[in-house]
């Protein structure tokens, strides 16, 4: 197949030498799927944001297109140009026969209609609960909102990270999507367990991180670590929580780091927190059971957690001190925890099995009755 992933944020997971700039959970899970698709032997293409990075590069495999740098154009008018320009020649470049898209926002609607006008199919996938509910779309604008819904409505296959996702997309689109899980990477062992309570996200107010500081001051001989830069438009917050993490003296605080780098976190610690009040499937709890890393949190996809016993979930951000009390305090408890989140990934994440759902949905989304004739799309951006 001819696969295109559309994430803007992807080249700092896929190229280590880009790694300083921001990334989210689907810029991880795009790259991990793209690579585990070109290893077997398809086809695969990016389209990414413009770092300064040679248009046409590849790296494992995956030759990259970039859009416009982040920073570009004139408010309003930077929404036609260079920003729907810019990914549409993009995507004309890629020449792919699906393109792949995740995580509410304008883009999805810009790839439907690149997809129609071309004749190509392309794939959705969910990165949030919000996702799947029109009043908690985390969209400023309604233009965006517009564009998400009509890109949601014309997707060939969507896919979604749990059960409750794709309830909440039924009841509130009328629309099918089918549980996809995530990959993972194969954890390095890390040397020691010196984090009692790690936290790792980009600092945003959803992310609730004045409650990880909270726990510090509950936990003041616990080694707590918190790790996760600015999102735009919050870099208010993220000066306040690194002048508060700074003040006290049991928690270290890294600020941004790469998703590579935040390996080593991961296997360090010995409970993962989690403080948001909305989540899809977090990345971070894979990461962190592939490390057998207890997650303590207010978010239980589809209650996994609590019927695999993969750590506690609490109802309220005071049963956080507690959950977190049991675990720590317990090494009987920790090691049994441990262990089942070792073997619950490696029982139920395995690449070809999570990788059979998406080919099943790309394959369907190709070979429907109206799919697209193979037509290449011309490089002159008339074209586009």
């Amino acid at each position: 197949m001819k696969i295109c992933f559309v994430g803007a944020c992807n080249l700092a997971v896929l190229a280590p030498q880009y790694r300083q700039h921001q990334i989210g959970g689907e810029s991880v899970q795009q790259t991990l799927l793209a690579r585990a698709l070109a290893q077997r032997g398809h086809q695969v293409t990016m389209v990414v944001q413009d770092y300064g990075q040679r248009d046409g590069a590849e790296w494992d495999g995956i030759r990259v297109y970039k859009t416009y740098r982040p920073s570009a154009g004139l408010p309003v008018l930077r929404f036609f140009h260079p920003r729907w320009t810019g990914m549409w020649s993009a995507m004309a470049r890629a020449d792919a026969d699906l393109y792949y898209v995740s995580e509410s926002g304008m883009h999805v609607g810009l790839a439907a209609l690149f997809c129609k006008r071309h004749r190509r199919r392309y794939v959705f996938r969910t990165a949030s609960d919000a996702d799947c509910e029109p009043r908690r779309l985390m969209l400023k604008y309604a233009r965006d909102r517009w564009l998400y819904e009509y890109g949601l409505r014309r997707a060939d296959a969507i896919l979604v990270q749990s059960a409750m996702q794709a309830e909440a997309l039924s009841r509130h689109y009328g629309l099918t999507g089918r549980v996809a899980r995530m990959m993972v990477e194969k954890a390095q062992p890390a040397p020691a367990r010196d984090i009692d309570l790690l936290w790792v996200s980009n600092i945003r107010s959803l992310k609730r991180p004045e409650r990880m500081l909270k726990l510090a001051d509950d936990f003041p001989d616990a080694s707590v670590h918190i790790a996760g830069g600015p999102m735009t438009g919050s870099e208010a917050l993220f000066r306040d929580v690194m002048q508060a993490a700074t003040l006290r003296r049991n928690v270290t605080f890294h600020g941004r780091l790469s998703y590579y780098d935040t390996g080593d976190l991961y296997g360090r610690a010995r409970l993962f927190v989690n403080t948001s009040d909305i989540e899809g499937f977090p990345n971070a709890y894979l990461q962190a059971w592939a490390r057998g890393v207890p997650v303590v949190t207010l978010i239980d996809p589809d209650a996994i957690i609590e019927r695999e016993g993969l750590g506690i979930a609490v109802a309220s951000p005071d049963g956080l001190r507690d959950a977190a009390h049991r675990l720590l305090h317990d090494p009987a408890a920790w090691r049994a925890a441990s262990e089942r989140c070792r073997s619950f990934v490696a029982r139920e994440y395995g690449d070809d099995k999570v990788l059979s759902v998406y080919l099943d949905a790309f394959e369907l989304a190709l070979h429907a009755p109206s799919a697209a004739p193979d037509v290449p799309i011309a490089e002159n951006p008339r074209n586009v």
